[in-house]
């Protein structure tokens, strides 16, 4: 990780990077995050049984929903949801994806949150609540069922895209790889600077979303670049590493 000034939290304290040398909200054993209040950053994938939306695109909705939600004024000093983001970011980062259609997409549109469009998808983040204190219009979303496929070969990440890359040798389902690449898209954010957020920021956010070969996932996880390890809570064993953020910033020379 190689980012020159200290990773800022949003509230403008320093925040440790999450590496797996550190005290990382993603590492399966417990760690001090766990004496914190717990929260979830919940994410909502709108599909229709009609016009679902493709694969990839909804997982880089969703990473750039993430970032969204973490650089928007709301979150930040004294912003209405500034708290509930602190608190969120002392514990470990849970992130849930639930999927919804027809009314159920309208009653969630109609809670506090972000709605952020890709070319295919929409993904709704909404400011982090308790992990027993979903709202009820979220609460009997589903979680299952958001397995989702690209009815075309995705494009290639250009050399200068920042690229959120994932573990060949997991399956993961759409909606918790949604969830790991907003853990990735997080990760990256926390070390940049705050002049290389900004212009993240104003370029709207521009990422890609692919698979690594696999011959090369190795040398990838040991480049320095920041790795989700992930907690094991669903689908995979804990400590798997799962993406691997690869932002132009932070890459090596």
């Amino acid at each position: 990780m190689s980012s020159n000034d200290t990773p800022v939290s949003p509230s403008g304290s320093p925040a440790t990077p999450h590496s797996p040398a550190t005290d990382s909200p993603f590492r399966p054993e417990p760690t001090n995050c766990d004496e914190a209040p717990q929260y979830v950053l919940p994410l909502v994938v709108h599909i229709e049984k009609t016009a679902p939306p493709a694969r990839t695109d909804a997982l880089r909705t969703a990473a750039r929903a993430v970032l969204v939600m973490l650089s928007d004024e709301r979150s930040n000093g004294e912003g209405e949801w500034a708290r509930a983001m602190r608190d969120w970011q002392d514990a470990r980062i849970r992130k849930v994806v639930r999927r919804a259609r027809g009314a159920e997409w309208r009653k969630a549109s109609a809670l506090p949150g972000i709605t952020v469009t890709g070319e295919s998808a929409e993904v709704r983040v909404f400011p982090p609540v308790p992990l027993d204190g979903w709202p009820k219009e979220l609460a009997k979303l589903q979680v299952s069922g958001t397995d989702l496929d690209d009815p075309e070969p995705p494009a290639a990440p250009g050399p200068s895209d920042p690229v959120l890359w994932l573990n060949p040798e997991l399956d993961m389902s759409a909606g918790k790889a949604m969830a790991q690449v907003g853990h990735g898209a997080q990760l990256a954010w926390w070390e940049l600077s705050e002049t290389e957020r900004k212009a993240w920021r104003e370029a709207g956010f521009p990422l890609s979303v692919a698979t690594r070969e696999a011959d090369r996932w190795r040398e990838l996880t040991e480049s320095g670049l920041p790795v989700v390890h992930d907690a094991g809570f669903t689908e995979i064993a804990p400590g798997s590493c799962t993406v691997v953020a690869d932002h132009p910033a932070l890459r090596r020379g």
